[in-house]
């Protein structure tokens, strides 16, 4: 598959409402973090790595969505794994590395994209886009003492910072989680509340800190690109099923692992893209979506797709007017 096959709808496609106050805080406040901002480049989950793949739905995934790509047929993707922080030279050891991000686009036949995005922590550190600009604007003070007094006042940023990270042995060894319920509905209206997971094939896997710090800046891309060369590196893409009690509109709660699980189909990494450069045309975006799939009411959704699009518009010197799309919440 050729990256200029992917048309401008697919590259740039995007939420298309109004820009808030509080995305753009936000961002700011990533470049506070990781002394941004920097041309070109991403504010959060810089270094990364695109990949082309192909993702072929199982029998069960039209029973839950009517969305096209999860009709049965083979659809050609693009998936870019990433390290979490601003830091285009991280070294992918680092602890703040972690949680690293897989945002998937996958390239429709009818010349649009859908797109999921993921991280590799299961949840958020925040249930609303101001408490996210708070836990960043704490992390970022200079004196400890706000972070602390944050932490202590806010559960769910307590448990992101205090829950262990891992770098992973391998990206093929990572599991990922879409912190956002979605609500799917089959071609008989029936709907539901969905979480995606995106399960490694080879099974999960990570290194100690000590094992981590010894492997090269880039060992992530080099065993990638090493895997690669003797086989096809494979995720199953998974659906987790709201309970009637669970909380569909709070990123920062994790459902439980007895929900059902639905597996949507298996994700196929079939090479990494030869133009890496392209990374900075793409915009994933967690609305960018078709029908058979409805964003939820969790306030994160919105805040994050135009956090997302005010990166790009920075790193590209332009607007998203093509393939842009208004989407509203469902209950």
């Amino acid at each position: 598959m050729c990256l200029a096959g992917a048309s401008a709808a697919q590259v740039v496609s995007g939420d298309g409402g109004a820009l808030s106050v509080v995305p753009r805080q936000t961002v700011a406040a990533f470049d506070a973090l990781f002394d941004g901002p920097r041309d070109g480049q991403r504010a959060v989950h810089t270094k990364g790595l695109l990949l082309e793949a192909r993702f072929v739905a199982t029998s069960e995934a039209a029973g839950l969505s009517r969305a096209i790509h999860l009709s049965g047929s083979e659809v050609s993707a693009l998936v870019r794994l990433s390290n979490f922080a601003g830091l285009p030279d991280l070294a992918d050891g680092a602890a703040a590395a972690s949680p690293r991000g897989m945002s998937i686009k996958f390239l429709l036949p009818d010349g649009g994209s859908t797109d999921i995005v993921a991280h590799s922590y299961n949840g958020f550190p925040a249930a609303t886009p101001e408490g996210f600009l708070g836990f960043l604007r704490a992390l970022a003070a200079p004196e400890p003492h706000v972070l602390a007094e944050f932490l202590a006042a806010h559960p769910a940023a307590r448990r992101f910072v205090d829950t262990p990270k891992p770098a992973p042995e391998s990206y093929a060894t990572e599991t990922f989680h879409g912190v956002n319920a979605f609500v799917f509905t089959n071609d008989k209206g029936k709907a539901r509340h969905v979480r995606y997971r995106i399960e490694p094939v080879a099974g999960s896997a990570h290194l100690s800190a000590e094992a981590a710090a010894r492997r090269g800046p880039d060992y992530l891309t080099r065993e990638l690109a090493d895997r690669l060369r003797i086989a096809r590196v494979a995720f199953r893409l998974m659906a987790q099923i709201a309970g009637p009690d669970d909380d569909v509109v709070d990123g920062s709660v994790a459902w439980p692992d007895d929900r059902r699980m639905v597996e949507l189909g298996t994700l196929t990494l079939t090479g990494i893209a030869d133009d890496q450069a392209a990374q900075g045309s793409l915009l994933f975006t967690p609305l960018n979506l078709v029908d058979g799939i409805s964003p939820s009411r969790d306030p994160l959704l919105i805040a994050r797709n135009r956090a997302y699009r005010i990166s790009y518009d920075r790193r590209t010197g332009r607007a998203i007017d093509e393939g842009s799309r208004h989407v509203r919440p469902t209950n």
